[in-house]
């Protein structure tokens, strides 16, 4: 059996595919809890921001602040966090990102689009299992946030 190397054009449909299916995710289980809690939904977990780089020292999210997560679930050995950014109902900012020891990168830095140029912002952060193992790739949202980030 002859094995086909994959193609850049592939690995952009890919993606662009796995980025409108996750932006699609959210949407289907609702916004979290007002104000910004831990919530449970799905198979369950919890998550709470964690301020990596504070740039005004103020301990909440700002425009170009690095944030990432504190996550706790018994559903997956690899928890996956999405969060998603609106300016007035538009997605401007949407990054997902592996809770794990070895995941490349858990950091998300809000507003690095070029869709976010500055201001406030209204983000969901959802903690999520990616089962890559099932014939449709599934995720699941196990738990959710609401969070304001200042300009």
């Amino acid at each position: 059996m002859k094995v086909r190397k994959p193609t850049p054009a592939g690995a952009v449909l890919t993606a662009a595919v796995l980025a409108v299916s996750l932006a699609l995710v959210p949407a289907a289980f609702g916004k979290g809890k007002p104000g910004g809690g831990n919530t449970s939904g799905g198979t369950g977990g919890t998550l709470s921001l964690v301020m990596v780089n504070d740039a005004n020292g103020n301990g909440v999210p700002n425009y170009m602040d690095t944030i990432t997560f504190a996550v706790s679930t018994t559903a997956t050995a690899m928890p996956y966090v999405t969060v998603n950014c609106y300016q007035g109902g538009t997605l401007v900012y949407q990054q997902s990102s592996g809770i794990f020891y070895t995941s490349l990168n858990q950091n998300f830095v809000l507003g690095q689009t070029t869709a976010w140029a500055g201001g406030a912002a209204d983000c969901t952060a959802y903690l999520q299992n990616w089962d890559s193992y099932t014939k449709h790739h599934t995720v699941t949202n196990l738990a959710s946030m609401t969070f304001s980030v200042g300009a």
